[in-house]
């Protein structure tokens, strides 16, 4: 059996890890994304300082298990009657 699956994080260039936790970085469009050490990425936003808040946050809520309190659907896509 052939296992070709790595668990390897590319990191991108430029990126500054923050808490020892994630990492933020500006993209090519002047945005900033994060994304997890594990490689999972997370928030993508206009200024630095709001995604890496708003990431600190996110990952409080999940280790905290709160974040299903702070997440509601808007809308559920359902179309009724025949098209």
């Amino acid at each position: 059996m052939i296992q070709t699956a790595t668990d390897e994080v590319i990191v991108p260039e430029g990126a500054e890890l923050i808490d020892d936790v994630f990492y933020v970085w500006g993209t090519r469009y002047g945005l900033f994304s994060t994304m997890t050490k594990q490689g999972r990425k997370m928030m993508t936003g206009a200024t630095k300082d709001g995604v890496t808040t708003m990431t600190r946050w996110h990952l409080k809520c999940e280790q905290d298990g709160t974040l299903e309190q702070y997440t509601r659907v808007v809308g559920d896509g359902f179309v009724s009657g025949k098209l």
